[in-house]
């Protein structure tokens, strides 16, 4: 008994817990059980810090998929949060997209270039090019064809990348619906639609391209035998973590777009009907369990083809969870939001870092492996472990980060503004 209560990985656990609590409530500003409102609920600041907690979140949940960290059950309730948190990004971004739209004159003028290519696919490749860097230093081998495809970002160099795909197709699809319909309730149901057709479209594409042969169930009996880009997530869109969060971006427009409607009606009642939208979420969360336990995403290893019909049915499951996910976060920051410098310091560098982190978690793994860390530990590689994959997480955020932002600087030249009379130097005002 009294060893179970020293257990190091015990131990371990609960430090983690405490400490990603703890950012719930460093810095906190609490308005519960009082009568107002915080009026920056969802100000640009305290969105970055609620974009920073997801970030953290995504990495401790990346963490936790590691086998060393399954086989001790640490970590475990991230094993499957990770959706959740970026549902939190696809929230932010739908509400800040409608708040940019709202407040900035001639927003959509130069939209595809400042928010997808300056802000997403100038990311992506340089992130592209970190990774292939990185392959040739580890000497990992790929065939030319591989190395093509990966280099356009049609297929995946870096795994954990998806994320800025999906963002940008919802980008261009948000801009061509603002731009020529002028009616926001049918862009929503356009959006919408796109959204749902991109989880409908993974349903079809499985995890892995199980259309590519003709032999019937061939991925069960000659793994060793396929090609690169019939293995799992090499093809966008090779599993449900492309999808299913998705929704949340649509509840971010929304709510953005009616926010002045929203907020007025939840501070009446605000108890009551802050509580309705939690039991609604609790629904949504069981009927998610339901359809992944009764279905499944991965009935491609029953011997039954790729169920495409299961998978379909799982989707559909988790819908309305991740649409509520993000409202019912907003609802709740009402009356209590974080911002501290850590939550602060992951928001600002929340794509970067989520992008860096499957190297820094190879690196780490790596090192570990092969017993080159001098300070391993065996009572303590866990901690090490997760140490090490956060420091190397930020340092090659941080990294990513100030190269994008040097080559964005070189792509796009800032003009400069011709200095008015009243800069101008007093000789030559007066000439």
């Amino acid at each position: 008994m009294l060893k179970d209560v020293f257990n190091f990985w015990a131990i371990l656990r609960v430090a983690t817990y405490y400490f990603f609590f703890m950012l719930l409530f460093w810095g906190s500003s609490s308005k519960l059980g009082k009568k107002d409102f915080h009026k920056d609920f969802a100000s640009l600041d305290v969105m970055k810090s609620l974009r920073g907690f997801a970030a953290i979140g995504v990495i401790l949940h990346h963490i936790s998929q590691e086998t060393i960290f399954q086989n001790g059950k640490v970590l475990t309730p991230f094993v499957n949060a990770g959706a959740f948190f970026v549902a939190i990004f696809f929230f932010c971004s739908g509400y800040g997209l409608i708040k940019s739209l709202d407040s900035k004159e001639n927003y959509l003028h130069g939209f595809v270039k400042n928010r997808i290519v300056k802000g997403i696919m100038i990311p992506f490749y340089v992130n592209i090019i970190l990774y292939a860097l990185y392959f040739v230093i580890a000497k990992v081998k790929m065939p030319t064809q591989q190395w093509i495809f990966n280099f356009t970002g049609l297929t995946m160099m870096n795994a954990y990348a998806w994320f800025p795909v999906v963002l940008a197709i919802l980008y261009l699809v948000f801009f061509l619906c603002f731009r020529f319909i002028k009616n926001r309730p049918l862009n929503f149901l356009i959006i919408g639609l796109v959204i749902i057709g991109l989880g409908i479209g993974f349903c079809y594409n499985g995890h892995f391209a199980w259309w590519s042969r003709k032999k019937a169930n061939w991925w069960m009996f000659n793994p060793s035998g396929v090609h690169w880009w019939q293995e799992q997530k090499a093809l966008w869109f090779n599993g449900e973590w492309w999808v299913n969060s998705a929704p949340a971006f649509l509840t971010g427009l929304i709510f953005a777009n009616y926010e002045s409607k929203i907020v007025p009606f939840f501070k009446r009642l605000y108890a009551l009907k802050f509580h309705i939208v939690l039991i609604l979420t609790y629904l949504a969360f069981r009927l998610s369990e339901f359809g992944q336990s009764h279905y499944g995403y991965w009935r491609e290893y029953e011997m039954k083809g790729p169920r495409i019909d299961l998978k379909m049915a799982t989707y559909f499951c988790q819908v309305p969870l991740f649409a509520l996910v993000g409202f019912l976060v907003i609802l709740f920051m009402m009356k209590y939001h974080v911002e501290n410098p850590v939550t602060k310091f992951f928001g600002k560098y929340s794509l970067d870092t989520y992008l860096m982190n499957l190297m820094a978690l190879e690196i780490t793994r790596f090192l570990m492996e092969k017993k080159k860390f001098p300070f391993v530990i065996k009572n303590n590689k866990l901690l090490i472990f997760a140490i090490t994959v956060f420091v190397l997480t930020i340092v090659l955020g941080v990294i990513e980060k100030h190269l994008t932002d040097l080559i964005k600087k070189l792509l796009f030249p800032q003009k400069k503004k011709p200095e008015s009379k009243s800069e101008m130097k007093p000789e030559t005002a007066s000439a």
